[in-house]
């Protein structure tokens, strides 16, 4: 039987998934198609452990996940659909009708389109990831098979595996701007970070096209292994990866030179290669070995065999799980003590968490009119000339501190007196960089007579 990726059946040997019950992830996710088992199964890549299993439709085989987070979209090649998972809750909200024997989908870099290469026909269906529906329908040529797109999301690649051509659309207009020929069989395809390049896999051969995006044509071919099925890119753009499954094993080539500089050897049949969201691991569907190999990008070893699938095809990962971060709220008030001995502007200068976590630690400054000096200064707050700068320690999700000064007033105090105040410093990450600074203006008519907000 001829592989998948050419337009033929998947010829594996049935494997048992891995039992046992979900359970939180801790690192990145990554989804990997099971042909076989009709599941696609999540692997928390922290632990390269599979710690879940989603029914999703017949055969299925491509995968992608949305950039902005919360859903992935899978390919059922024996069924003409896509299913639609949650990724909160890893279970199918939708499934959507596409063209035959769909294989692999991208989805743009805005989240707001899907799109799927129909290998049974002709068409690539466009997803309006809002509606979940089909909102387009492009021809290209025969057999589509990769699709990728380009960082800008304008442009999509699309890989005609009976024709040795790539189609170029345009996305804002759903149009084929430029056929491009490259070699026998494309299968993958993949856009530079950059975008300046994309290279194609030509699984009928053993050879990797490597396509000028501005010009559209072919400006070198860089000899891998055989039958080679799938690339990515590592996140700078200096190393691409090349699945080579007739050789059952993985190329590193330097995108500067266009040179294989490594050859790494993994499972049986590996089908689809992608990087981690951390750049320090390149995961391998072995789609014949009921695996994924994972490879560490600095020693090109082969660091982990994950087991348990039935058929791994398609391959993709969440995004990484974001920062700690905690929004410091700056605020600032002021309130007048008048008399004739000691008169003075107390400040009270706070710092306000509003989550989501708690802060650690704080640093908030205030400045002064020129002239005046700070007194009676709370523990935590030190003055230098106009600047009163204070630190502050934890402080939970919605809760506030408050750190408090003088600044004596004399006979000659007219006017308005401006103090403001500015978070300097914060752990974790400050979010919300809007509410970082606040001031108050008091107004002087006399020693004795002062108005504040």
């Amino acid at each position: 039987m001829t592989a998948l990726a050419v337009g033929g059946t998947l010829t594996l040997a049935g494997m048992a998934a891995l039992p046992g019950a979900a359970q939180a992830a801790t690192g990145p996710t990554a989804y990997v198609a099971n042909f076989y088992g009709d599941t696609l199964s999540v692997v928390d890549t922290s632990t390269n452990t599979v710690t879940d299993s989603i029914t999703v439709g017949n055969s299925p085989v491509g995968v992608a996940v949305d950039p902005a987070g919360g859903r992935a979209y899978v390919t059922n090649f024996d069924e003409a659909t896509v299913s639609v998972v949650d990724t909160d809750t890893d279970t199918v909200s939708a499934t959507i009708p596409v063209g035959s024997n769909p294989l692999n989908v991208a989805v743009a870099p805005s989240g707001a389109f899907a799109y799927v290469a129909n290998s049974g026909g002709t068409t690539v269906s466009v997803i309006d990831t809002a509606t979940n529906a089909v909102s387009a329908t492009i021809q290209v040529g025969n057999s589509p098979n990769g699709v990728a797109i380009s960082p800008s999301g304008s442009t999509a690649y699309v890989t005609n595996n009976n024709e040795g051509t790539v189609s170029v659309i345009d996305t804002s207009t759903g149009t084929v701007t430029d056929t491009v020929t490259v070699g026998a069989s494309p299968s993958g395809v993949a856009v530079s970070p950059s975008g300046s390049v994309a290279y194609v896999t030509n699984s009928g051969g053993t050879t990797t096209s490597v396509i000028d995006t501005a010009t559209k044509t072919v400006s070198g071919t860089i000899t891998v292994g055989t039958a080679p099925n799938s690339v990515a890119f590592d996140a700078s753009g200096t190393r691409a990866y090349i699945a080579d499954r007739g050789s059952d094993d993985v190329k590193v080539i330097d995108t500067a030179t266009s040179a294989v500089t490594a050859t790494v050897a993994v499972g049986d049949g590996p089908a689809r290669v992608a990087v981690a969201p951390s750049g320090t691991a390149v995961y391998v569907t072995d789609v014949d070995d009921g695996a994924v190999s994972v490879i560490d990008t600095g020693t090109l070893d082969v660091t982990a065999t994950v087991g348990g699938f039935t058929g791994p095809y398609g391959l993709a990962f969440t995004a990484p799980p974001s920062p700690a971060r905690a929004d410091v709220d700056v605020r600032l008030a002021a309130q007048p003590h008048l008399s004739i001995l000691v008169p003075y502007l107390s400040y009270t200068l706070t710092a306000r968490n509003t989550g989501p976590k708690a802060v650690t630690s704080a640093t908030l400054t205030a400045k002064l009119p020129a002239g005046a000096r700070a007194t009676n200064l709370a523990a935590g707050c030190t003055a230098a000339g106009t600047t009163v700068t204070c630190t502050y320690g934890t402080i939970a999700d919605n809760t506030s501190v408050n750190k408090t000064f003088r600044v004596p007033l004399n006979l000659l105090t007219l006017g308005p007196v401006k103090v403001s105040g500015q978070r300097t410093a914060s752990a974790p990450s400050d979010p919300n960089p809007a509410n970082d600074t606040a001031s108050v203006t008091c107004n002087a008519v006399s020693v004795v007579l002062v108005t504040c907000p």
